[in-house]
């Protein structure tokens, strides 16, 4: 079946034929609750922008949602907790906006330097009031940057071609890399006092709520002009106003409030404030990023690969192209060590060696969780649940990197069973032509070169003749044909570990009665299909 995309609201017609070839794209108006609970039920993808509410309803009535995904920054208005309870996958498109955001930002500080806004509209009034919009200049500035993220970056960088002095506040980036940015770290009260134009540029969370408010904006540089692009409720608005109005702030750029959409605020009866409707994202440039970006991600998740933009998954982040192939290494092997171990074991070890440990691996760890639970649980394991599952069932997963950078990149999965079991599989990944194939090249202690794909089968015996020609007779009779075969032993006639490749599945009942067969204590089964 064509996994379903349901588009809840506008977007990019570029974005919509990233999509548009290999799924079924549906629209749904996202605000007309009832349809949208109706249409979600079939979706496989849902992709939204700011209007649509996906709460725990909307995850709750979409039972084959793999992935939510918002076109634009924010997440206000998507259940993530809710999403992640049940494996969905949330992305975004977190930098999609921010050179616009940015500019904003700068466009804002200049108007409300220059009386632009309101030297226009008295212009279109009929009014010629030269002297009464005399501003300032920016050159020679202290510029006070409230937050060296993504978008407080790119907004110093420009703001440094104004000749202006660069100063900001933020306890998360080192003093070397505003070194490099030209900006020198401050503490908050030493900003405020300082700066004759101060940009906030901070997410908003519990600590940066109401960061600026009275006590603040009573310690401020007089005649300073504030701007906010960022997020709603960092000013405190009323305290802001009080500022303005006894004239400790000379000004100030708004695009984003506590409360939106707003309207009415005491700040817009002010001549000297400049606000806009939440304008930050508002460019076609960006509206287009954030569609591809998300389109891309949807594509990506719907296609079972790691998606770097997902919020709710613990190793997020841009990976490696060159690991990347690993991901897939790391789920079969996670598969085999589960039917090996035949289950839950109480704590792995994924240990990486070769030339790939010089770059992030931690996301390797990820995807054997993954694949460990696969088989355990009914529900469906993604990126997104896997560490919960383990967590729930007290399953501890480490990742060990070797220092030998050396030799072919290997992947081994060790882990210890409750009973006191060890068991451990290995596996590398080959080339052959343009395909990378994975092999596994270790089960226990047995040397394998077995490719890791279709229905694989294990059984530990006793080594003797005729084992080979008993499983073919037994297989055979019940119609499963045997793809490849390997056996390894220890010694002649010590114990040996058979894997075979099918191209069907088998039952309980089949494997059992092989296993009965050649003295086997229990055989083992896994599906590598469709990976």
């Amino acid at each position: 079946m064509t996994p379903v995309v349901l588009i809840a609201e506008e977007l990019a017609p570029s974005a919509i034929d990233v999509l548009a070839y290999d799924f079924d794209v549906r629209h749904v108006d996202g605000t007309d609750r009832a349809a949208l609970l109706t249409e979600v039920a079939e979706a496989d993808a849902l992709i939204v922008r700011s209007a649509t509410r996906v709460d725990a309803e909307v995850v709750a009535a979409a039972g084959r949602l793999k992935v939510i995904a918002r076109a634009g920054v924010g997440l206000d208005n998507v259940d993530v907790p809710s999403a992640t309870a049940r494996g969905v996958m949330v992305v975004n498109a977190p930098t999609s906006n921010i050179v616009s955001a940015a500019e904003q930002a700068i466009a804002l500080l200049l108007s409300v330097a220059r009386h632009t806004a309101s030297a226009s509209a008295s212009l279109k009034r009929g009014e010629w009031k030269r002297s009464k919009y005399t501003g300032v200049e920016i050159q020679g500035k202290t510029v006070g940057v409230v937050g060296l993220g993504r978008i407080g970056v790119l907004f110093a960088q420009r703001m440094a071609a104004f000749g202006t002095r660069l100063i900001a506040y933020d306890p998360y980036i080192q003093p070397a890399r505003a070194a490099q940015l030209g900006v020198r770290l401050v503490g908050l009260d030493e900003l405020l006092r300082e700066s004759d134009f101060i940009s906030v540029h901070l997410p908003k969370t519990p600590e940066t709520v109401g960061l600026i408010g009275e006590k603040e904006l009573a310690t401020v540089k007089p005649g300073v002009r504030i701007v906010n692009a960022a997020r709603g409720g960092l000013i405190d608005e009323q305290a802001l106003a009080d500022a303005l109005r006894d004239g400790r702030v000379a000004g100030a750029g708004l695009d984003v409030y506590t409360t939106e959409p707003a309207t009415g605020l005491p700040l817009f009866e002010f001549d000297n404030v400049v606000c806009t409707p939440h304008l930050g994202a508002s460019t076609s440039e960006a509206q287009d990023k954030a569609g591809l970006s998300v389109a891309r991600s949807v594509k990506l998740a719907l296609q079972g690969e790691f998606v770097p933009d997902a919020v709710n998954v613990q190793a997020g982040g841009v990976v490696d192209e060159d690991v990347r192939p690993l991901l897939t290494l790391a789920e079969k092997l996670g598969k085999v060590f589960t039917a090996v171990a035949g289950g839950v074991a109480a704590s792995v070890t994924v240990e990486v060696s070769g030339a790939i440990v010089s770059h992030d691996v931690g996301v390797l760890r990820l995807a054997t969780t993954k694949g460990l639970f696969t088989s355990v649980v009914d529900e469906r394991v993604t990126y997104v649940n896997a560490p919960q599952l383990a967590a729930d069932r007290g399953v501890e997963v480490e990742l060990v990197v070797s220092d030998d950078e050396a030799g072919q990149d290997l992947v081994t999965v060790r882990g210890a069973l409750p009973d006191g079991r060890t068991v451990s599989v290995a596996g590398i990944l080959t080339t052959s032509g343009p395909r990378e194939i994975c092999k596994l090249t270790g089960v226990e202690d047995f040397d394998l070169d077995l490719t890791a794909d279709g229905v694989l089968l294990f059984f530990r015996y006793p080594d003797r003749p005729g084992v080979v020609g008993s499983i073919g007779t037994i297989l055979g009779e019940a119609g499963v044909n045997i793809a490849a075969m390997q056996v390894a032993r220890r010694s002649a006639g010590g114990e040996a570990l058979m894997t075979l490749t099918v191209d069907s599945s088998v039952d309980a009942e089949l494997l059992s009665a092989v296993a009965a067969e050649i003295g086997s204590a229990r055989g083992s089964i896994v599906d590598l299909r469709g990976e």
